[in-house]
């Protein structure tokens, strides 16, 4: 079990549970793991969200990585997959960011990137919280001309423009329309200077909302998580599509031309059928978590693609798509992971390829999303003992009622039962073709589990 580290990091309350004192330990433990094998100075790139303790975050993981003798170089604000690219491009040893994805201002948060793009493994980040809690820590201290140094280097921010105009310039010039108009929120988060940057520079027309970060504003009633906003602003402006990043960038959900959301799943159903029909969707496959809605399941068997499934987090659909040469995959929430241009989730990106399948169908968005039927999902957390998170699969009672119901959809519904990885709670998902008979049976379901693993 680790201390520090969950499944997408560190991320807790600035300066309360997140102190610098934490930070500055994390810093030099991480600067001494991830470069143990390099025979050089290590370089490490820092990046980080609009959030009012960015800075005093920065600061103590400055401190650390210097006083190791790591250089460092400063990003700014910019987003998670800005400093996976940059990284890996530039052949830094590691890199950093600095945010809480889509929590409130008043959380922050770690995450480590190797020197390949991608996050790194449980099992560095457990090497990393043993460095961190031995003696082992006071040892790594640079002296003398070791002493690391850092620059501002938020001149970087252009390198990840110019990615996208390499990759998406001829395409849109090639394809666009006068009337096409796209809504992007940014959810005053870190993609609010450079996604305008990056619509301008390919020529798509846009109208822009909640890109003027105050510290405090990130995610607040808008962004990926929030998108009320942008689906009545779309409606309202007679916009072609809206576009929703979370406060990191990683995430994008869109809104069609009507107002319905285009969510994750739907989002992996459209650029699945985009890269097959140019030919560069490997294995005509799908890595998609437990948790993407039996809709895709449906979408992919009549296309004659393959799912396959993942436990929930993007790091276990990375490592999927790396061991078995797939190159589309993604949840629910919009964390799409395109591997033929970087190897994390990226918001921009996402939207850039959503945009490029609209425009090649010319048809309007609602009409390219119909090309996937999602079916109705209730989720209902039942409240047990946490030692008895578990126990549920050796329940007989519980088995024989799982089992009743799944006979009974036949195909045409799913049951996922869930243990929460930090509550005492067991999640019950249930998928069916109608909203009031799946949430009746989800809390039979989880009624059931509380009566038998409860205090």
């Amino acid at each position: 079990m680790r201390k520090y580290f969950g499944t997408d990091g560190i991320r807790r309350i600035a300066n309360t549970e997140l102190t610098p004192e934490l930070v500055y330990r994390v810093a030099k433990a991480g600067a001494y793991v991830l470069s143990k094998h390099t025979d050089h100075t290590p370089v490490i790139l820092i990046g980080r969200d609009t959030r009012l303790s960015g800075t005093l975050i920065e600061s103590a993981m400055v401190a650390g990585f210097l006083s190791y003798g790591a250089n460092v170089k400063l990003l700014g604000v910019i987003p998670t997959p800005a400093v996976a690219y940059l990284t890996r491009k530039l052949k830094a040893d590691s890199g950093v960011v600095i945010s809480a994805s889509h929590n409130t201002f008043e959380f922050n948060g770690i995450k480590y990137f190797s020197n390949k793009g991608t996050k790194i493994p449980d099992s560095l980040e457990e090497e990393i919280e043993e460095v961190m809690d031995s003696g082992k820590i006071d040892e790594l201290k640079a002296v003398g001309n070791k002493i690391g140094v850092s620059e501002d280097c938020k001149d970087l921010l252009e390198e990840y423009v110019y990615f996208f105009r390499k990759n998406f310039d001829d395409v849109i010039e090639n394809l666009n329309r006068e009337d096409f108009i796209v809504g992007i929120d940014t959810a005053n988060g870190a993609t609010s200077v450079v996604a305008e940057k990056v619509f301008k520079t390919l020529g798509i027309k846009y109208k822009i909302i909640n890109n003027t970060p105050d510290g405090i504003n990130i995610n607040e009633n808008c962004g990926s998580t929030h998108l009320e906003n942008l689906q009545k602003y779309v409606v309202e402006n007679n916009l072609s599509l809206g576009v929703a990043f979370d406060g990191d960038g990683d995430r994008c959900l869109a809104v069609d031309e009507l107002g319905n959301v285009i969510d994750g799943d739907k989002l992996m159903a459209i650029i699945s059928n985009y890269l097959r029909k140019k030919g560069k969707l490997d294995k005509d496959t799908i890595v998609a978590t437990v948790m993407s809605n039996l809709g895709l399941h449906k979408y992919a068997r009549d296309n004659g693609l393959e799912i396959i499934q993942t436990k929930v987090g993007d790091r276990y659909v990375l490592e999927e798509m790396l061991k078995d040469g797939f190159n589309l995959g993604g949840e629910q929430s919009g964390h799409i992971i395109l591997l033929d241009y970087n190897p994390t989730g990226d918001g921009i990106l996402t939207s850039l390829m959503l945009i490029s399948a609209i425009l090649e169908e010319n048809k309007k968005a609602s009409e390219v999303a119909n090309i996937i039927k999602l079916y109705p999902q209730v989720l209902i957390n039942a409240k047990v003992n946490s030692d008895k998170k578990y126990d549920y699969e050796d329940d007989e009672e519980i088995k024989n009622a799982i089992d009743k119901l799944e006979k009974e959809f036949a195909g045409n519904g799913r049951v996922l039962i869930r243990p929460s990885g930090t509550e005492p709670l067991v999640r019950v998902m249930i998928e069916g073709e109608n909203q009031e008979d799946i949430t009746q049976k989800a809390k039979q379901i989880a009624d059931l589990i509380e009566r038998k693993l409860g205090k």
